[in-house]
């Protein structure tokens, strides 16, 4: 695993990379041949990212 982030500005960064990965992921989806697993897996990302969020939220 990589380093802990402990600093609220890491923390906001990581978050902001992590948001833009899932937002490359989401644009480079083709309409026509997405399938149930593609969203299963948007939504897992989202999850683990409001989990993340909400694990920072208690150290600020």
């Amino acid at each position: 695993m990589g380093k802990a982030t402990e600093d609220k500005d890491s923390q906001v960064s990581y978050l902001k990379n992590r948001f833009n990965m899932f937002i490359e992921v989401v644009d480079s989806l083709d309409p026509e041949s997405t399938d149930l697993e593609d969203i299963d897996r948007l939504i897992e990302m989202l999850d683990d990212l409001e989990g993340k969020y909400n694990q920072f939220k208690k150290d600020w």
